[in-house]
């Protein structure tokens, strides 16, 4: 998979998984909503991955490591109020955004290696 497509499908996620919360919650909180931010984020930067601009592309890895940092609370609440739903919604959100470093970090050694064979 391209960083690309990570991009996009981790973007998806964020943004569904975080309305679905926002809406599906007796007591919204405007805080439910970050991710559903940063996943519009993540989508206005995706034409950027896909030119491989180095400095979007670094921005975008800073950026989902600290949404995956930052989703560590919300587990937690939903691990303290017993509600499966929200860990489900938190653990997808959880796997896309390390699923997207994983790649981002294996296109950025690829990346490397091909300038290293091309000098």
């Amino acid at each position: 998979m391209k960083p690309f497509q990570i991009t996009l499908i981790n973007a998806l996620a964020l943004i569904i998984l975080g309305l679905w919360g926002y809406f599906g919650s007796d007591t919204p909180s405007f805080t439910s909503l970050i991710p559903v931010f940063a996943g519009v984020l993540f989508l206005a930067l995706a034409k950027g991955i896909k030119d491989e601009n180095k400095i979007i592309a670094h921005v975008t890895v800073g950026l989902t490591l600290i949404i995956l940092i930052a989703l560590i609370k919300p587990l937690s609440g939903g691990f303290a109020r017993n509600d499966s739903a929200s860990v489900v919604r938190v653990l997808i959100m959880m796997f896309t955004c390390a699923l997207a470093l994983v790649i981002y970090v294996k296109s950025f050694i690829d990346a490397r290696k091909q300038r290293s064979r091309i000098s």
